[in-house]
This record gives C-alpha cells, structure tokens and sequence, in this order.
C-alpha cells in the first residue's frame, strides 16, 4: 500500500490535490476515484499496480492516428474513474474497483521490462480505465520505462490538476484526451470541463496530443457543439487531430440511446473547416 502524492491534511481529513475534484476524505474513506484513501491519516494507495487488462494493440485503437502510425503498443489499464459517464464504453472496469486478493498487481520495474521485449512494440499506453486516479504508479511506471528508450502514451479523460499534470509531462511522449461535449454533459457526467481543456492547453506544448470525442446521439451530436470544439482546438493548434468516435449502448444507457450513425461527414465537414486531421 504505498503513499501518494499531491494532498494536505485538514485536520482528521485529508484533501486530496490530485484531480479538480479535490476530495475533502474523511478517515477509512476513499475519494470519489475510490482509489485513493485516508489510512490513519496518510494518503494511501490500496490498488497500486493493480492491472485490469494488458494486450498489444495497434497504436490507431486508442486511437492514434499521427504517432507512429501502424505500430503496436503495449496497453495497460487498471480500474476505477474520477468521472461518472452514464454511458461508458468500458464501464466493467471503469466503475469498478479489484479484489485485493485477486488480480494481477504488477511493479513499475516490471512493466517496462515486458514492453522491451516485445518485437515491434513502440512502448507503454496506459489505457483502458481512466489512468491518472492511479499517478503514482502511473509516475513510476513513466520513470522507469522511459529509461529504455521506448515511448510513454496516456490515453485519459484529461482530469488532472495542473501541478500533477506537469510533474508527468516529462516522461510523456504522447496523449489521447477526451473531450466529451458541453458544460451540461460534464456536469451530468460529473466531470470539470474547464480542468479537461486546461489539460489539452498544457500538454500540447509538451507532447503529442490527439483529441477524442464520443459522439452520443441526441447529446453532443448538434452542429454547435462541434463548431465550438473545433474552434477551441484550432486556437491552440490547427495540427491537433480530432477523432469522432461511435457510441454503442453501454452501462446506464443501454436501453436509452441507439448507436451512433455509421455516416459523420457532417460533422467531420464541419471540424474540418478549422482542423487539418479530423477522423471518423
């Protein structure tokens, strides 16, 4: 159970720095994440090095499609999220935490020795779940990875703090960010949409970032909304490619919601008016 980063005590409780959310956690309790707690005092971290899922994949499924194009990459994913998307497309891992006395708890250490020797694999993707609620080990992991040469890639809803966040930039080569809509659609989801951008201004200057954006039928799929965030990226860098990604039916909205439409040329179109690189 190692200790984290980024927290003061406020008297019996602590405050966490970590993420926008800045949980005030009482003793025994978690915060919102449900990953990190208040043990007698300190702020620990129960499921450091707790691994839902790794595979090799293609670099274009987190999805990447100007870094390093038709590689593979080694990706991870843990469990648990600093957000509550009544739609999530990885819901079994994301809302959820691991048995303590099962699983797999891997080391910083050995995770970069497994992605070194794997033929034809570019580096670490920390994926799947949402990965900054784990940082410290996330931190560790970067640290010793970058140390042999291969690439670090975080693929994340962008909700960090920004003194965490430029603690991590330097062992980062790249970044997938999700940008998920409006103001109302982060407040439902329980998101901060302004800690999101802030996180996408910051991280271009220091790396490789793409942008992702769910597109939910009858949510952020209006002509308005896609003009907005294109030009929002575009005043950063007109170079940010921006992917419009289908929704299927999962979690909460299974039975509220039908896919996404397989044709988004319309909004592609309308992206592209300002962005160089819009896929989808």
């Amino acid at each position: 159970m190692d200790g984290a980063l980024f927290y003061e005590k406020s008297g019996k409780d602590i405050l966490c720095l970590l993420c926008p959310h800045t949980c005030r956690i009482a003793a025994g309790e978690t915060g919102f994440c449900r990953v990190r707690k208040n043990e007698n005092g300190k702020l620990v971290l129960p499921y450091y090095g707790a691994v839902s899922s790794i595979a090799l994949d293609p670099v274009e499924k987190k999805p990447f499609c100007r870094f390093y194009p038709g590689k593979a990459i080694l990706s991870v994913g843990g469990y648990g999220c600093n957000m509550r998307c009544t739609w999530c497309q990885n819901h079994t891992i994301s809302m959820s935490v691991p048995d303590n006395t099962k699983g797999n708890f891997y080391s910083a250490s050995y995770l970069a020795e497994l992605s070194t020797n794997l033929t034809d694999n570019i580096g670490l993707a920390y994926t799947y779940n949402e990965p900054l609620i784990h940082y410290e080990f996330i931190y560790d992991t970067c640290k010793a990875h970058s140390r042999t040469g291969l690439k670090n890639a975080l693929i994340t809803n962008g909700m960090i703090n920004k003194e965490p966040l430029l603690k991590l930039l330097p062992f980062i080569h790249a970044m997938n960010i999700d940008l998920k809509g409006t103001e109302t659609l982060y407040e439902e989801a329980r998101g901060i949409f302004r800690a999101v951008k802030q996180t996408i201004e910051i991280s271009s200057e220091k790396c490789h970032v793409e942008v992702t954006c769910l597109i939910i039928p009858g949510l952020n799929d209006e002509a308005e909304f896609m003009e907005n965030i294109s030009a929002f990226l575009a005043d950063i860098d007109t170079n940010i490619p921006l992917h419009l990604t289908k929704f299927y039916p999962r979690y909460k909205m299974r039975d509220r919601r039908a896919a996404t439409p397989d044709d988004t040329a319309r909004l592609k179109d309308i992206a592209a008016k300002r962005l160089k690189y819009v896929y989808g």
